[in-house]
């Protein structure tokens, strides 16, 4: 660990607990855009965290995360440092929106490019600033828009460090989830660096019992680290999936499920149905695999080819 962190020109020495905001660019209206950074540095030498969220703007149980722990003075670091930034993308967030004005993903947009686009730009102030110093992180996510994500831990497995980190975390699954191209994860580990994602609820909304364990599950791998004193154990072990897939509509209609996220489905197991609006056609869903129900789609009304239901396994 550093004796020093330098982040948006401000040295943060050991011991010192600082606010500071990254300024990224202006709206049309000349309102400055500024992204808060928190920084718990403790004396002693140690590993550092980053706790993110907000990297979609929309999707706002890693925010809630965050800012509960932050509220609860949970992110004083025994050893090391922890940096905790609520919300990446502050234009997606004031929009109630996934993505920047211009409409790219920032999670696709790393390392970034200075003189890019505007995702482009975010993503390159936060990997020149912030990234340097990080080891872990934990980027906190939800499903899109009336999809929603059963409370699920995302990393490549058979990297040691992400298998040791996901079951300090010890979410109700573990999902083995390879890199993508120009995500936060993928650039973190060319750099060597541990990136885990955690999934909850869909964007939009607070869904409680994911916000939950989340913050427990933070807490383990932080106790984990050695960066806190005590941690609440897991009510149950995690479900290690190696392969997942997605049940997309057949017809375009109305969707009914007959499942709810975390369901155990066997392989041809009706699981929902589509019709046309008239009753005039029904369309059985059946699981194309057995395996867990992670994420499912809660839209009554869907396109043909729509994701409905993600099974893994």
């Amino acid at each position: 660990m550093p004796d020093s962190i330098v982040i948006n020109g401000r040295s943060i020495d050991r011991g010192e607990k600082v606010l500071t905001k990254l300024v990224i660019s202006k709206l049309p209206s000349g309102t400055v855009i500024e992204i808060p950074v928190y920084v718990f540095r403790s004396v002693h030498d140690g590993p550092v965290v980053l706790l993110m969220a907000g990297m979609h703007g929309d999707e706002v149980n890693g925010t809630e995360i965050i800012r509960r722990m932050l509220s609860k003075k949970m992110l004083y670091p025994l050893k090391g440092t922890i940096i905790a930034v609520p919300i990446l993308n502050i234009y997606g967030f004031l929009n109630f929106s996934r993505e920047v004005p211009d409409g790219k993903d920032v999670n696709r947009s790393f390392p970034g490019n200075r003189e890019g686009s505007l995702a482009s730009r975010v993503a390159y102030r936060f990997m020149k600033e912030v990234m340097p110093y990080v080891d872990y992180g934990l980027d906190f996510h939800t499903g899109g828009s009336s999809r929603a994500n059963y409370p699920q831990i995302r990393c490549v497995l058979g990297d040691h460090k992400n298998e040791e980190l996901a079951k300090a975390f010890a979410a109700p699954f573990i999902m083995n989830a390879p890199y993508r191209q120009g995500s936060l994860r993928k650039e973190a580990g060319k750099l060597g660096k541990s990136i885990l994602v955690y999934e909850t609820g869909e964007s939009l909304r607070f869904d409680e019992k994911g916000i939950k364990l989340g913050m427990e599950g933070t807490c383990r791998v932080l106790h984990h680290l050695g960066m806190t004193p005590n941690c609440t154990e897991a009510a149950e072990p995690s479900v290690v999936c190696m392969k997942d897939i997605w049940l997309r509509a057949k017809n375009a209609g109305l969707w009914r499920t007959f499942i709810q996220p975390g369901d155990y489905v066997k392989k041809g197991q009706n699981i929902g149905s589509i019709t046309d609006p008239y009753g005039e056609m029904e369309v059985r869903m059946n699981a194309p695999a057995a395996g867990y129900v992670v994420g499912l789609n809660n839209m009554p009304v869907v396109n043909q080819g729509d994701a409905l239901v993600h099974i893994a396994f």
